[in-house]
């Protein structure tokens, strides 16, 4: 489908027309790029896995004192359930450097976990009710307190089992230099550098939403659960029975994203907008602090037992699910919002990607490298605002991919037109070869450009997708869900169990472990304030509207 870097581009899915503008943009920053004036984006993979036992059943065991504080230790945490471990990864230019932290993450692990095991895929391992998914418990200090009174608080909205599914969140900023070259080439001399670089996040954010469905669609690893997952014994429509114990459907990519997942009718009514900054932290600010009825009746506190933070639409910001988030790493007094609103977006957080189970790691450097391309896709090419219809139809395309994405039958909506993902994700792929060129001009070799050419053959054949190979191999197999991903699991243990680690990375995890649980110890020793007057002390300062501070180094108008 695609010729070399300085080859003709050709496409099996037709001709595309590129705006003068994006073409303008891409072409003159290759040639900057060529005068070494472009530097390399950043990111950071978070990467949760379940625990389980050696039966594939959640592990109802406290999360492993040998890999220390969950609270406090940087790179080994949990997220909701004390089984859900989470992994997160230093910043690097590389993505090798972060995969290789990330393998070293779980080699360290597996000397520590026994007979357990950690779950490959997205869909959890088999449950027994509500009950035994275990919250997370952070400690006594106040911080660790909160974290889980807002982890109780989701078990009475929304229960356990949907916080039980795992996940891979990529964060990724662009290079410092990248916004200054992009303000210059589009003769924009009276916006602030840091207004200017939040400005283009958002547009990258709505093209992002425009077409996420594309992710959704290549990346999608979850057509299948375990029955357990839904205790009530009801099966909903787009669900069939694959022997006693599995329920699967037939053309889904992502039953993770779908409303059996990560979904919430009360914050469908937030209408979360990413137009802009001041609107997207203004919407949640309402959230925060609005009290909502249902919510109301279950009850903030009984005695001195927290069962939430608040009765309000959310908690605190964390509990708004969506598929990308703006970020910046917010001070010790500091919510996201006001950390935002202070300072400006700083890298943004790409939510909906599945646990690929074939991968040991979830991921891989190619699916790495083909989000960077999507994303600078979504950055240079013209994003106008998305007006409140709009939304309602990127939602519409979203759920037909998760849904039905396989479906040879399926038309997505784009400006009026009815479009088969074939034509649709053809188009797209043709527009990012320029920018995988610009990308590999600042690497050895075209790894972004490969990147491309590899994954290109999965929209014209979705039997390649990681989805249906999975239900390919439950079909020829008659493996139920559990048994298949078990499996998985025990030579991805295995695998990591004989590999050795980075010497240095190995001493650096174990000086880790004693430092956490000594900064917990000595957190929880210090404190001198108790707990009520703690949350109402939070909630005061996240209702303030924080000024915005000096312009920092670098950021000059």
């Amino acid at each position: 489908m695609f010729a070399g870097r300085d080859g003709a581009r050709l496409s099996t899915h037709g001709v595309t027309i590129l705006s003068e503008s994006f073409t303008s943009r891409v072409d003159r920053l290759k040639s900057l790029a060529d005068q070494g004036r472009v530097g390399r984006l950043r990111r950071g993979i978070e990467k949760e896995g379940l625990r389980v036992d050696g039966e594939g059943r959640i592990a109802a065991t406290p999360h492993p004192a040998a890999l220390g504080s969950k609270l406090t230790h940087p790179h080994i945490t949990t997220d909701y359930s004390e089984a859900l471990l989470e992994y997160i990864t230093p910043v690097t230019c590389r993505p090798v450097d972060a995969m290789d932290f990330l393998a070293d993450l779980h080699r360290f692990s597996y000397r520590h976990l026994g007979d357990e095991l950690i779950w490959p895929a997205s869909m959890p391992a088999r449950l027994d009710g509500n009950d035994s998914v275990p919250i997370a418990d952070y400690g006594r200090s106040n911080v660790g307190t909160m974290k889980h009174v807002y982890r109780k608080g989701l078990d009475l909205r929304y229960g356990r089992i949907m916080q039980s599914i795992a996940g891979v969140h990529y964060n990724v900023s662009l290079p410092d230099d990248l916004w200054q070259l992009l303000r210059e080439l589009e003769g924009d001399f009276d916006t602030p550098l840091r207004d200017y670089r939040s400005l283009r996040y958002f547009g990258l954010i709505r093209n992002f939403r425009r077409h996420s469905w594309l992710l959704l669609y290549l990346f999608g690893a979850s057509p299948a659960l375990d029955r357990s997952f839904l205790p009530s014994g009801e099966l909903p429509e787009k669900l069939q029975r694959h022997g006693d114990e599995t329920l699967v459907s037939r053309h889904a990519t992502s039953l993770r994203m779908s409303d059996l997942g990560y979904q919430n009718k009360v914050q469908e009514q937030l209408k979360i907008c990413f137009n802009s900054l001041s609107n997207y932290v203004n919407t949640l600010r309402h959230a925060i602090a609005t009290p909502w009825q249902d919510y109301q009746k279950l009850g903030v506190k009984e005695g001195d037992e927290w069962r939430q933070l608040n009765a309000n639409i959310l908690q605190i910001e964390n509990e708004y699910y969506s598929d990308i988030r703006p970020k910046r790493v917010a001070r010790h007094d500091e919510t996201p919002s006001q950390a935002l609103e202070a300072r400006g977006v700083e890298y943004i957080e790409v939510r909906c990607l599945d646990l690929n189970p074939f991968l040991p790691l979830g991921v891989d450097e190619p699916q790495i490298r083909f989000i960077d391309t999507f994303l600078m896709w979504c950055l240079l090419s013209d994003s106008p605002w998305i007006p409140d219809d709009e939304c309602d139809r990127l939602d519409d395309n979203r759920r037909l991919v998760v849904e039905r994405g396989r479906d040879p039958e399926l038309r997505l909506l784009q400006d009026g037109r009815h479009r088969s993902i074939a034509d649709w994700g053809g188009e797209i792929f043709t527009e990012m070869v320029a920018v995988a060129e610009l990308l590999d001009r600042l690497e050895e070799g075209e790894p972004h450009g490969e990147a491309l050419a590899a994954l290109s053959p999965r929209l014209d054949d979705p039997a390649l997708t990681p989805s249906a190979r999975l239900l390919a191999r439950l079909e020829s197999s008659g493996e139920s869900f559990v048994e298949a991903m078990l499996g998985l699991a025990r030579e991805q243990a295995n695998a990591f169990r004989d590999t050795p680690m980075d010497p240095s990375r190995e001493a650096l995890f174990d000086e880790l472990v004693a430092t956490s649980l000594s900064q917990q110890h000595d957190l929880e020793a210090g404190e001198t304030e108790g707990f009520d007057a703690f949350l109402a002390r939070y909630f005061e300062r996240a209702r303030e509207v924080r000024a915005v501070t000096p312009l920092q180094t670098g950021e000059t108008s």
